[in-house]
């Protein structure tokens, strides 16, 4: 990742991000961040995961966003863009570039990226009232690690091949294999 400078507003960082198509950035406490390429297992896993869900949300008022759709935090100085986020909030239902509402969030790790994702982003995420349910999809080993929040505080779970992944926010389900992300 590539880090800003100089802290930049919410509207330059959105400027930033039209200005150059060809790249992803995030934008974090202020700076804006040039996000690394994706590899084509990690491009495999999040197209899977959101067909996935789209498939078993298609007759619910919720829509599964890819990497193109932004969580815009409340706090105006973080914008993310997760590989996976979902959100059943009429609020979000027309949005174009951004979303604000997501109850699910799920990031495709990366060997560069991990630390990252782990660390910052996951702090973040749970720092948004709405979002239920993190996930972390390792594509080095076949293994999903969900992060559930419960009244005051968060729980985590690993599922590997085999395991029934619950996604209780939004009453899906299905089992974790081969097949199904790898």
């Amino acid at each position: 990742m590539v880090n800003s400078k100089e802290r930049i507003s919410l509207e330059e960082f959105f400027a930033l991000v039209e200005s150059d198509p060809e790249h992803r950035y995030e934008y974090i406490e202020g700076y804006a961040y040039m996000m690394t390429g994706g590899t084509p297992d990690h491009s495999i896993i999040g197209a899977n995961m959101n067909r996935i869900l789209g498939e078993q949300l298609r007759k619910r008022p919720c829509v599964v966003y890819n990497s193109d759709v932004y969580i815009e935090l409340a706090d105006k100085i973080n914008c993310l863009c997760p590989d996976t986020s979902v959100s059943c909030d009429r609020r979000d239902r027309h949005a174009v570039k951004v979303i604000h509402y997501p109850c699910i969030v799920a990031e495709v790790l990366s060997p560069g990226t991990k630390a990252h994702d782990r660390g910052i982003k996951s702090e973040l995420y749970q720092n948004i009232s709405t979002v239920q349910e993190i996930l972390f999809i390792d594509t080095q080993v076949m293994k999903i690690q969900l992060y559930r929040r419960e009244t005051d505080y968060w729980t985590m779970r690993n599922f590997t091949q085999g395991d029934t992944l619950e996604l209780t926010s939004v009453e899906v389900h299905f089992p974790v294999g081969a097949w199904l992300l790898y």
